[in-house]
């Protein structure tokens, strides 16, 4: 396939090429996160699994912002490469690489420390927070390959060849859930043995991926059809050796400009859920079991939504970089059109196979409280998620085009509206008021930024 498809092919046809890698390797990613709490729930005890629960909103926050940071970067990265500028593009992505193995070691060490502290100020309750702690503290410890790893993924994309990440994904999921079964089942490490798990998974995925993209960027020269992924050599390392810089303090300021509203928008939904993590707690370990199998169910609901909405950040970002702004438009038509076909399949999901989907993590044995809490969030959920696929699809075209102000806002509002409800909400009407708060954050981001696209200013925004 032709390296600059998103650019040619007809626009449905490309999106969907584009995305479909993406959303079944995150399907693959999140599969490994369930398998961590389906493990440790049925072969440890159900405190375990609120435990692995407890953090899942705080180190969702770290994977949000390596992914987000990653499409802030890609940004760049796509518009150089539409526009066929190989050697800016490649200071970019050397950029974004080193500053975000920065970044990852000051987080990771801040984090090592400081875990057990941060489960107490998240209200933990006291019979999970050491199992939350020594979680939290192995995954600090592993931060550094997640954040690579997620980077290198998104520059994959950027170059249009999305399959390749799938690949990786495929491997570490598969990886660590063998090697969750046999640190919890059979070395009986519990909780720290399904962290321990995705850290060594992650690390060598993190590796094999840097060796990669350093051989694809070898081969990348004008013209563009001189690249080949059959023709990757060996001899990698010595891309650094070309004439371009290997870090750029200009371009690091121009992807930060993307990649701080972009941050924000892919961790919006684990920070309000961090924020209210302690007034789920307050319900007890049972409810907190319940709500985080419901999550783990959500974030595989969400992931199509969430891969066709970074799918149109690229598409826009390289067509724009290209001349080609008409095409845009017909992208994010077409985005709209699967959001409503995944849409479909989700509620109905929802609505059928609520209780077995809750079961997978508390067996059958789990206690009632935290069944009804885990099916309550899903039947609800379930009618709203063509909501969140709105937004990320609009929300993915502004990104793309670098038109980053209203961007912002709309999920600096959604954000707002889910804490402000729920931690005042909650206490007094129950926990269901937690998940009652999204579907409307959702429509207001939706909402202010379909009204940005609207004024056409973001075509002024993309060119490079």
């Amino acid at each position: 396939m032709e390296q600059d498809y998103l650019i040619k092919k007809p626009p449905f046809q490309a999106l969907f090429i584009f995305a479909l890698p993406i959303i079944i390797g995150n399907l693959f990613q999140q599969t490994y996160t369930m398998a961590d709490s389906a493990i440790v729930g049925r072969f440890v005890s159900e405190q375990a699994l609120a435990a692995v629960g407890a953090s899942y909103s705080l180190t969702n926050i770290f994977i949000c912002v390596a992914i987000g940071g990653g499409m802030g970067a890609s940004v760049i990265v796509s518009q150089y490469f539409g526009a066929q500028k190989y050697d800016r593009m490649k200071t970019a992505i050397y950029t974004a690489s080193l500053a975000f193995l920065g970044l990852s070691l000051l987080l990771g060490i801040f984090g090592l420390f400081c875990s057990r502290e941060i489960m107490v100020l998240l209200n933990t309750p006291a019979d999970c927070l050491s199992m939350a702690s020594e979680y939290l503290r192995i995954y600090f410890l592993g931060l550094p390959f997640l954040f690579m790893y997620n980077v290198f993924s998104a520059m994959f994309n950027a170059l249009g060849k999305s399959r390749i990440p799938l690949g990786f994904l495929i491997f570490s999921s598969l990886f660590n859930i063998v090697l969750d079964y046999l640190l919890v089942a059979g070395a009986h490490m519990g909780v720290s043995g399904v962290a321990w798990a995705t850290l060594i998974a992650q690390g060598i995925s993190a590796v094999l991926s840097m060796l990669v993209l350093l051989k694809i960027l070898k081969k990348i020269s004008s013209p563009v059809s001189s690249i080949d992924d059959s023709s990757c050599s060996v001899g990698a390392m010595t891309a650094f050796s070309e004439s371009h810089s290997v870090f750029d303090g200009k371009e690091l300021v121009s992807m930060t400009r993307i990649a701080i509203p972009s941050i924000l928008q892919q961790s919006t939904v684990s920070i309000g859920m961090m924020l209210v993590q302690s007034v789920v707690n307050s319900f007890g370990s049972a409810a907190l079991a319940g709500f985080s199998a419901a999550m783990r169910i959500e974030s595989i609901c969400v992931v199509p939504m969430s891969g066709i909405g970074n799918a149109v950040s690229s598409y826009t970002a390289q067509n724009l970089g290209a001349g080609k702004t008409d095409r845009v438009v017909k992208g994010y038509h077409a985005a709209v059109r699967m959001v409503i076909f995944c849409a479909v399949i989700l509620c109905i999901s929802m609505e059928c196979f609520h209780h077995p989907l809750i079961a997978l993590f508390l067996g059958t044995d789990g206690a009632t409280e935290a069944f009804l809490t885990g099916e309550g969030y899903l039947t609800f959920m379930g009618w709203f998620f063509c909501m969140i696929g709105f937004k990320m699809s609009v929300d993915g075209l502004l990104r793309g085009s670098g038109d980053m102000v209203m961007f912002t806002v709309a999920n600096l509002v959604n954000l707002s509206i889910r804490v402000i409800v729920a931690m005042t909400c909650a206490p007094r009407f129950g926990i269901a008021m937690v998940w009652c708060a999204v579907p409307i954050g959702w429509t207001a981001n939706f909402l202010i930024s379909y009204g940005r696209y609207r004024t056409g200013k973001w075509k002024e925004c993309g060119m490079v």
